[in-house]
């Protein structure tokens, strides 16, 4: 019998839920049919819900819009298009404490897109922080904030 790991056994556990996209491996995706602000909305009030106060907003899909006009360029890449960072101040801690060179994995990132080709499905998604060859203090660290980071998109997509 295979063995898999937390992420693919909660996505089980949840498969009433929105669908795993396929992604590359470093990528964890989640899609739900609706609204791209309700579904932006529930991200930022999961995030919140926790005590994390969200960094900054950047807003992707404008930025892309505004400078491809600029370059020429007239293909349209999302219909809409935010990413919300923040960090949670204990895993951060952790992380930076196991290895100073850890500042690379904050703050954290989650992306909310639409695509023109399906304007009316959410993908939400973050990059996992991954350090295969670092130590095993940074290796949990980094699991730490991976968990954190897909509960709250899990949360934001029931």
């Amino acid at each position: 019998m295979p063995k898999h790991g937390p992420l693919f056994v909660a996505s089980m556990l949840f498969a009433f839920l929105p669908a795993l996209a396929p992604a590359a491996d470093n990528i964890f995706m989640m899609t739900k049919r609706g609204n791209f602000e309700d579904v932006r909305d529930d991200v930022v009030m999961a995030i919140e819900g926790r005590g994390i106060k969200i960094n900054h907003s950047n807003y992707i899909a404008d930025m892309l819009e505004r400078t491809g006009r600029d370059l020429g360029a007239t293909r349209q890449v999302y219909v809409q298009g935010e990413q919300v960072e923040f960090c949670r101040t204990n895993l951060s801690r952790a992380q930076m404490e196991a290895d100073p060179a850890n500042m690379v994995f904050c703050p954290y990132i989650i992306s909310i897109y639409t695509t023109p080709q399906d304007p009316q499905l959410v993908h939400v998604a973050f990059r996992k922080p991954e350090a295969p060859n670092a130590s095993l203090a940074t290796r949990t660290a980094l699991k730490g904030v991976e968990k954190l980071l897909a509960d709250i998109v899990m949360e934001a997509l029931q």
